[in-house]
């Protein structure tokens, strides 16, 4: 194809002999209620939606946009009746591949821009092309948020977010979406849509629905009756953990309206079509002061995150003593020694020294200030490198936050070309945090990886860590096989070791779908398996995400990154630049 022109051509009629069976009769089925321009086959456009932020590539027969929940009822209609698999996809950041479809990917950020706001900016409801910061740009004037908060909320979009129950560095386990859902609009496979928000919708949904709720009421009430499994799944959420379904909504509710709808929280598409989501929002607080403290080694970070978090939940007022504790080891450290906001002296390391970025936040300047006292006091028990102090400057607040959210960028522009970037998601109690780091290292280095080629960051606080690394090309299988060996003794060093979570908050996707019985054991994973096929008897939604029976998926369909130019090889596909794009909704973006 080397025009416009005969992308539109294709776009308008597939050729003859491009669209088989079921996927021929889905399109013509489609077509008849979308415009055909929203309906994509021909193979540069299909070849560009192949890809999320993750490793993986799977191309789609066809690519669908949606604009409309009665387009989406009638996509699942078609969908149910053809047997046509389907993917839902906003912003295509997740990075464990459960925005990738081989059979219909339904996109839907080119609209579902909704945002609803009530007077005091308590509640907000947001379709899911909403962008996670436009959401709080629009609750600024309240002095609000909302409770996630990604790494790439500037970029990733609020389906995903509630997709796969995103949290990030300062919302922990308290403010995700699961739990500061106040309603869900959603759309199960079978076309039927209930909105928890409105009365006489869940009402009609109670009678319509009655063997699905009362099935979930039955499952709820399985787990509870077994005790073992019951206290597995409070001490598994007592920590970041978006390994399988939600299971905890088993146990936290007894409503079978509130068990379903924050089961489809952190579901990845494969339950149902998330219309619209409504979170209670969390308080801005205007007041900040942060510090960057530095340890002689990743144990020494270790042991004064705990002490940190110890002040947190020793408070019964709720209040966060420590706002947010961000780690990066030496490796992460030495990448970043000449960005704005680096001390001097950082430059004189030469070991293990590790970082600590901390910050407190108050509302009220008296508060903060006894707060961040707290929190010298405790650091001033633990040795450290070099000097720090608390400070509220906003311009090194912003150089210090910028230094943490551009790792993971800095990393990708410096890898070797050719090479892709891979990012792991783990977490552990905050009392394993030093052992997760430096035995999780060991896994890479045992397995070819220089020392210096993989980074640890991450959400200290709760013992949530990202793993960076730079993969060689997974077209060849020796690679693959290296990527293999790392997944699965990661898992026995998490899950075997550490009890901690193979995924802690970017779901599980074909990632580590064939690690979530070990994770959960065969009981847990019973009642997943029972989940799936209540909310989708026909396994349209997503298949191979979350549950898959294939014991290598993860090791299938990676994305190899063929050598273009200099300045096309940086990219890490990560699609954070797409949001700002100016050709955005011009060319393939």
């Amino acid at each position: 194809l080397h025009d416009v022109g005969q992308v539109r051509a294709w776009a308008s009629r597939p050729p003859k002999g491009t669209l088989h069976g079921h996927f021929r009769v889905f399109y013509e089925a489609v077509i008849q209620k979308i415009p055909w321009q929203r309906v994509y086959t021909d193979p540069l456009r299909t070849l560009a939606y192949s890809v999320d932020a993750s490793v993986y590539r799977l191309i789609p027969k066809m690519v669908v946009r949606v604009h409309t929940a009665a387009e989406v009822m009638y996509v699942l209609k078609v969908a149910v009746s053809t047997g046509v698999a389907i993917t839902f996809r906003t912003a295509g950041t997740s990075l464990a591949g459960q925005a990738q479809s081989d059979s219909v990917l339904v996109l839907l950020r080119h609209s579902w821009k909704g945002i609803r706001i009530n007077k005091d900016g308590s509640l907000i409801w947001l379709e899911p092309g909403v962008i996670g910061a436009h959401a709080n740009r629009a609750l600024l004037k309240y002095g609000r948020k909302i409770g996630p908060d990604p790494a790439s909320l500037n970029y990733c979009m609020i389906g995903g977010i509630a997709s796969n129950n995103s949290s990030g560095m300062c919302c922990g386990v308290s403010q995700n979406s699961y739990h500061t859902l106040h309603a869900l609009r959603l759309i199960l496979p079978d076309g039927t849509l209930l909105d928890t928000n409105d009365s006489s919708s869940v009402e009609s949904f109670r009678w319509s629905h009655s063997s699905l709720l009362s099935s979930l009421a039955e499952l709820a009430s399985d787990v509870l009756a077994n005790e073992d499994l019951t206290a597995k799944i409070r001490r598994k959420y007592r920590i970041k953990n978006t390994t399988g379904y939600c299971i905890n909504a088993l146990v936290d509710f007894s409503d079978p309206i509130d068990i379903l709808t924050h089961l489809v929280i952190g579901s990845e598409g494969t339950l149902a079509f998330i219309d619209e989501v409504a979170y209670r929002t969390v308080p801005e607080e205007r007041y900040k002061s942060c510090a960057l403290v530095f340890f002689a080694d990743m144990r020494a970070a270790a042991r004064c995150t705990a002490a940190l978090r110890e002040l947190n939940t020793a408070r019964s007022d709720g209040v966060k003593v420590a706002y947010a504790v961000e780690l990066m080891d030496n490796v992460c450290v030495r990448a970043v020694l000449e960005k704005p906001g680096m001390p001097a002296f950082a430059r004189d390391f030469a070991a293990d020294e590790t970082a600590l970025l901390i910050e407190s936040r108050s509302d009220d300047p008296s508060v903060l200030k006894t707060l961040v006292q707290a929190l010298s006091d405790t650091l001033g028990q633990y040795p450290t490198v070099g000097t720090w102090e608390f400070t509220s400057d906003p311009d090194l607040h912003q150089k210090w936050w910028n230094i943490r959210k551009g790792l993971i960028p800095s990393v990708a522009s410096v890898r070797d070309p050719g090479t892709g970037v891979i990012i792991e998601d783990v977490a552990a109690p905050t009392e394993k945090l030093a052992d997760l780091c430096i035995e999780s290292r060991k896994v890479f280095e045992r397995n070819g990886f220089l020392p210096e080629a993989v980074f640890i960051l991450g959400h200290a606080l709760e013992g949530n860590i990202h793993i960076v690394f730079a993969q060689n090309d997974l077209s060849l299988p020796a690679n693959v096989d290296q990527f293999d060996r790392c997944q699965t003794e990661l898992c026995e060093v998490v899950v075997g070791q550490l009890d901690g979570s193979l995924k802690g908050e970017h779901g599980t996707g074909r990632n580590v779908a064939p690690f979530v019985e070990r994770e959960w054991g065969a009981q847990a994973m019973t009642i997943m398996r029972r989940i799936k096929a209540l909310f989708d008897p026909h396994g349209i939604l997503n298949p191979g995400c979350i549950l898959n029976p294939d014991p290598k998926a993860h090791a299938r369909n990676l994305k190899p990154m063929p050598l273009a130019s200099a300045v096309v090889d940086r990219c890490m596909e990560c699609g954070f630049c797409e949001s700002t794009c100016p050709s955005l909704e011009l060319s393939l973006s």
